[in-house]
């Protein structure tokens, strides 16, 4: 039996990395004290880069510059929660740093199929699995290469990239 490829591994030799959000909050560790601060009013310079510029950036460029297309897309109910209003003041580093994102209404999304959980596709072939629990707060992650997970996903965010608005147009 051999094990999955890691997070890292499969994006430093993958061609496509898509990821699809479809929670409208999140209590991840590593965005607490941010979000505390966009709450108290805090907002990102985008002139001034080395602020908000952080590992995770580094490497989405380093990706992209050697030419993995890798897509983002969120599936949000609007009116938007106070989250996805972080998440979406935020999404200017994101796309700086060669992300292409989306946005689609949940309304828009009723009669498309989704998996369960929020996932990263890795070639169509290898999905990463995000699982929380109610409050937001992560249960870790599953790897597989199951060919139907793969498939359903494949389908998912190729119906949801087709439907959502450039984070340049989409307002809230």
């Amino acid at each position: 039996m051999s094990l999955s490829p890691t997070f890292d591994e499969l994006m430093a030799g993958c061609t496509t990395a898509y990821h699809l959000e479809m929670r409208d909050s999140y209590a991840v560790d590593y965005e607490v004290g941010p979000f505390a601060q966009w709450r108290a009013g805090h907002r990102h310079d985008p002139a001034d880069r080395a602020s908000w510029w952080r590992p995770w950036l580094d490497m989405v460029a380093g990706e992209v510059a050697r030419g993995v297309d890798i897509r983002r897309a969120r599936i949000v109910s609007e009116p938007v929660s106070e989250y996805t209003r972080f998440l979406y003041d935020g999404t200017f580093t994101n796309v700086a740093a060669g992300e292409q994102v989306r946005w689609l209404a949940r309304r828009r999304a009723s009669d498309i199929a989704l998996p369960g959980n929020d996932f990263w596709l890795f070639d169509g072939k290898w999905v990463h699995w995000n699982h929380f629990a109610g409050d937001g707060s992560s249960l870790g992650e599953e790897i597989t290469g199951d060919p139907v997970s793969a498939k359903l996903c494949t389908e998912s965010f190729e119906s949801v990239w087709a439907r959502a608005t450039p984070h340049s147009e989409y307002k809230i």
